[in-house]
């Protein structure tokens, strides 16, 4: 696996994540999505989509906004308890989370401590500050990591709102609308794309942990005591999203949260951890939620959120499981995962990114042998192809600097118009694995192209 400062060289030089603000001596922790970034990004989305909603009849879609009414963030209990432990060295003034600090000293997890205690495992243990190697924290206080906003045009405490820190909630306080409108029935899911904000003490590892990222969420309502099937259910689901799609199993562990660091709302709770280069961290979770979070919406809006059973007429509170996941980690992930540098038999040196053509920013690159002589015939065939793939077209250096030059960003299939084009419509269709070679009618590229789509 290539190191961190590598891969995140290769992504801005090959177009996939810039420096947000650049020109200006940047932003801390923001990124932009350069042109293969962003096909990157909507090609994971839209391959989770497929799996956990268009082809699972029981889900469906959900867009919900950005900024919700304040009452949503207290009955889930982010504004009283959405926070980081936060201490700060006398030293050097810097701030760290305190469970991080345990963690890297002694691999001690210490989810579910109280402040105090991991104060006073800090003091100790002598463990030392990370930036100046002090042994010297303040006491650990609670940060909330909420993005305040205002909402109108005075800026005073009557017009604070925040910018949402996770999607879940959206589709919790539209429980009954989407009931009613979708006419499901219990077991069913909502599946929902989009930003969320969280005002980290502690970002970092490129785009591992950033302050503004995307999250794919699933909160699939079950019937109580049902809930640990589905749980087991979309667990297995999510492994096999992930190595339907290349990751390596290698890469990829599970962390079961023991019963005393569970999140108080839980019941069950998992982790899938990818191998990055600082070990191996979490990358999705799955939660069984029980029925905290419909329960606590019912509470504060006093709206029920009870679903009547149309066969046996039973009412109650559904329970919820709830797979989670970025989107940045995954681009991460799938880069990481897939990146090297190959000693091919000549002695040469190759640089590819084997990912899966799923997921490649471009399926094909149309490639005319030579410019002046087949340009107007892979122009043509570019326009067709890519009405339904993503293609790029490339007509400069020769043939072979070509190949490599699409081996690095991950195009899958590289297809070249060549003198015998002319003749019979035929082209020579590479693929980036193998580098083999075909002669394929032109005919019967849609097909063989939609044939390395399948995961």
């Amino acid at each position: 696996m290539v190191k961190l400062e590598e891969l995140v060289q290769y992504a801005k030089t090959n177009g996939f994540i810039y420096q947000g603000s650049e020109i200006y001596g940047g932003l801390a922790n923001t990124w932009d999505y350069g042109p293969l970034g962003s096909l990157l990004k909507n090609n994971i989305k839209s391959a989770w989509i497929a799996k956990f909603q268009k082809e699972t009849k029981e889900n469906v879609l959900l867009d919900s906004s950005i900024l919700l009414n304040t009452d949503v963030w207290k009955a889930s209990g982010h504004l009283g308890n959405f926070s980081d432990p936060l201490t700060e060295c006398r030293s050097c003034n810097q701030r760290f989370r305190a469970d991080n600090l345990i963690e890297q000293f002694d691999k001690t997890n210490a989810d579910g401590w109280s402040n105090e205690k991991m104060y006073q495992y800090i003091l100790s243990n002598k463990i030392p500050c990370p930036s100046c190697g002090a042994h010297d924290f303040l006491p650990i206080r609670s940060f909330n990591m909420m993005f305040q906003t205002y909402q109108g045009v005075v800026m005073d405490s009557a017009n604070q709102i925040y910018l949402r820190p996770e999607t879940a909630q959206g589709i919790f306080i539209n429980f009954k609308n989407i009931l009613r409108t979708s006419r499901k029935k219990i077991p069913f899911g909502v599946c929902q794309v989009g930003k969320s904000f969280r005002n980290e003490i502690t970002p970092g590892n490129f785009v591992f942990r950033t302050r503004e990222f995307e999250q794919m969420e699933l909160e699939f309502f079950c019937k109580p005591g049902t809930e640990k099937k589905w749980f087991n259910y979309w667990r297995e689901k999510m492994v096999s999203f992930l190595t339907s799609l290349g990751i390596k199993n290698e890469n990829l562990s599970l962390y079961d949260h023991p019963k005393e660091a569970l999140s108080h709302y839980s019941n069950a709770t998992t982790d899938i951890h990818f191998k990055f280069p600082w070990g191996f961290d979490e990358l999705w979770g799955i939660a069984s939620r029980t029925d905290f979070d419909l329960k606590a919406h019912q509470t504060q809006s006093k709206e029920s959120m009870e679903y009547l059973d149309p066969e046996t007429n039973e009412r109650y509170i559904p329970y919820v499981v709830e797979p989670s996941v970025g989107v940045e980690r995954l681009v991460l992930s799938f880069l990481l995962n897939g990146l090297e540098m190959e000693k091919l038999d000549s002695g040469e040196d190759r640089q590819v990114l084997h990912i899966h053509p799923r997921l490649a920013p471009y399926k094909v690159a149309v490639l005319p042998l030579v410019k002046k002589e087949h340009a107007n015939y892979a122009n043509d065939l570019y326009l067709e192809l890519a009405k339904t793939f993503d293609c790029i077209y490339d007509e400069t250096q020769n043939i072979g600097k070509r190949y490599r030059r699409q081996d690095s960003i991950g195009t899958y299939l590289c297809i070249t118009v060549d003198h015998q084009t002319l003749i019979d419509d035929t082209v020579t269709v590479r693929n980036r694995d193998s580098m083999e070679q075909i002669r394929a009618h032109v005919g019967d590229l849609k097909r063989i192209i939609e044939e390395t789509m399948i995961f």
